[in-house]
């Protein structure tokens, strides 16, 4: 099996450094360059404690009401949530054009960091990745999350705002934009993963290879077929028995969802969206047409977020507020 250097944001991130407390709790992570220079654009600062780590976040919003409500996002495997404020590379230009785009049609934005702290089942460090997958050990992003939906939001959430949220993400955040929207439901408005899969379908190997980035290792690979998600058809398989159980399957209500993605892209094959959609129709959430940009030849570039996703994104979470 040809060996790919696995998923998500193409940028090496730099990584957030914890010093230790006296009393054994994690000190607040020291900014990042990137960081500061959101910061001076306006982002606020937020440290969650989450499964005992600090865990960081950026928010912005409108002046007054948050008239379309509040979108989270979660960045891709390797990069960090500066890359939905500062463009420090062409790359990630669109991703920061879409949340200019947002605050400028009345949503609050909020952007998640992942922790650098994920394993795999056999205890590898996977890097800069969110805990996009089940597993036996408790999952370091979901009380996080949690937090975010259901305390940070709401205490900064104006008067006069209408009460919506909405969650989105890039490769690794698109799976765990399903992995939250299915856990918390209730929660959650609608949600949109971009370049995303099934996260209870599919598992990492962490074993660090030649051509890995310095700040993730590893590969992806169904559950079922046992091929690497960037292979073509990778996902596609007659049943599902490999399936790991699925969160929030008794909770109401579940929030609709859209898909985006290119049909060329080169590191989530096109057949591990159609599952992630395949599932989640299976257990009755609702789907608005999948927005699927084609054309050219399969590559890696348009596994990154296009410019082509913001109008149609947006006004599809806009639709839930008008």
């Amino acid at each position: 099996m040809r060996r790919i250097r696995f998923l998500g944001l193409g940028l090496v991130a730099t990584l957030l450094g914890c010093g230790g407390g006296g009393d054994g709790v994690q000190a607040e992570p020291v900014p990042t360059v990137q960081e500061e220079q959101c910061r001076a654009l306006g982002w606020q600062r937020l440290v969650v404690r989450a499964e005992g780590l600090p865990r960081l976040a950026l928010w912005k919003a409108p002046a007054g009401a948050w008239t379309r409500g509040a979108i989270v996002v979660m960045h891709g495997g390797g990069g960090s949530h500066t890359n939905f404020c500062v463009a420090n590379a062409s790359i990630i230009a669109p991703q920061v054009r879409f949340t200019d785009q947002a605050l400028a049609q009345g949503f609050a934005v909020f952007l998640l960091d992942s922790s650098d702290q994920v394993t795999d089942n056999e205890s590898r460090l996977c890097g800069k990745v969110w805990d996009d997958e089940v597993r036996g050990r408790s999952n370091l992003d979901l009380p996080f999350l949690e937090q975010v939906l259901a305390t940070v939001i709401p205490a900064r959430r104006p008067a006069g705002s209408p009460a919506a949220t909405f969650l989105t993400g890039l490769s690794s955040g698109g799976f765990m934009t399903v992995r939250a929207a299915t856990r918390f439901g209730p929660l959650v408005t609608a949600f949109a993963p971009v370049a995303g899969g099934d996260p209870y379908g599919w598992f990492r190997d962490c074993t660090r290879r030649a051509g890995d980035r310095a700040n993730v290792a590893g590969i992806g690979l169904d559950s079922e077929t046992r091929r690497q998600i960037i292979e073509p058809g990778a996902c596609d398989a007659a049943a599902y028995p490999n399936e790991k159980p699925w969160d929030g399957t008794t909770l109401t209500p579940k929030p609709p969802f859209r898909v985006f993605h290119h049909a060329e892209d080169g590191i989530l094959d096109r057949s591990c969206v159609e599952k992630q959609r395949r599932q989640l129709a299976a257990r009755g959430y609702a789907e608005s047409e999948p927005f699927t940009l084609t054309g050219g030849s399969r590559n890696v570039d348009v596994h990154y977020w296009q410019d082509a996703y913001n109008a149609p994104l947006l006004a599809w979470f806009a639709d839930f507020t008008r």
